[in-house]
């Protein structure tokens, strides 16, 4: 029998053994796993295919193509010398690896370049160069510099001698 999608075929009667003038797809198991795939199918392409999607393979392709040697030591160690948000010192919140030179702008994952940041600084500081991100929130930039030199030579020096 079929689905019935447009109506009785012009100048019949309809009736349950009257073919349908525009079959389309006949109640089947098999047509309805079709149609339920060629569904799921059209909402993975969408979804693969969304400004996110794209914008996280990118993301990953930048990532993959230069090296990023940091370590887990090294990012405790990092935790461990800021002790807190690098940005607005906040220390009872998890930590979250931010680059000063975002990865699109060609920065890394390495210890000259991650420092720890609350989820609130990460995000709101996304790929922006940190100074002017800085300024824009009102914390204090030399107060950050001046102690990003500081840890950050503390930390290669104490890799060297490691």
């Amino acid at each position: 029998m079929s689905s019935g999608r447009c109506g009785p075929a012009p100048s019949t009667s309809p009736s349950p053994s009257t073919p349908r003038a525009c079959e389309s797809v006949p109640d089947t198991p098999l047509a309805s796993v079709t149609l339920r795939t060629l569904a799921s199918h059209a909402l993975r392409v969408a979804a693969t295919n969304s400004r996110r999607a794209r914008a996280a393979r990118r993301r990953k392709r930048r990532v993959n193509s230069v090296v990023n040697d940091l370590t887990t030591a090294e990012w405790t160690a990092i935790k461990a010398a800021w002790t807190g948000c690098a940005y607005c010192g906040a220390s009872d919140v998890p930590m979250q690896r931010d680059c000063v030179m975002a990865i699109s702008r060609g920065g890394r994952y390495t210890v000259d370049n991650v420092v720890p940041a609350c989820a609130a600084c990460n995000a709101s500081k996304c790929n922006d160069e940190v100074t002017g991100w800085l300024r824009r929130k009102r914390l204090d930039e030399r107060t950050f510099l001046e102690r990003y030199v500081r840890i950050r030579a503390e930390l290669v020096a104490g890799a060297m001698e490691g």
